[in-house]
């Protein structure tokens, strides 16, 4: 059976934090087998572990911050880049561990209105016993 035309390609998601090691990283990877989605995280400051680019947002069909600062700073870095791209704020801390269940947890909670959610996985957060 042929695609139907009206087949969307899966949506560009950009995770953003300050230095791309947590917060952002642990979202990218918590939606990296997703088919509906593809997924990529970066940080803002300078000293990120890999740096935010004007391609990025451009590549981007929506961007998912996880302070207003690092919103603020993309606006002011990026102003002509931005235009009218899609940028959510998710109001998430840097208090949590890489893969953490809390941070986990929350990510899901604040992406849920946005996004169709990944299956929880029982092995998610890496942790062993």
């Amino acid at each position: 059976m042929a695609k139907s035309v009206e087949e969307k390609h899966p949506t560009k998601v950009l995770f953003v934090c300050a230095q791309n090691k947590i917060r952002s990283v642990t979202a990218e990877r918590m939606f990296s087998s997703s088919q509906r989605y593809q997924v990529r995280s970066r940080g803002i400051a300078n000293d990120a572990r890999v740096k935010l680019t004007a391609g990025d947002i451009g590549w981007a069909d929506v961007i998912f911050v996880m302070e207003k600062n690092h919103k603020n700073r993309m606006a002011k870095r990026f102003r002509e880049k931005i235009g009218s791209k899609r940028i959510v704020c998710l109001f998430i801390e840097d208090i949590y561990e890489p893969m953490e269940d809390a941070l986990i947890a929350e990510l899901r909670r604040k992406l849920s209105p946005h996004l169709i959610l990944p299956e929880e996985k029982a092995d998610q957060s890496g942790s062993r016993e």
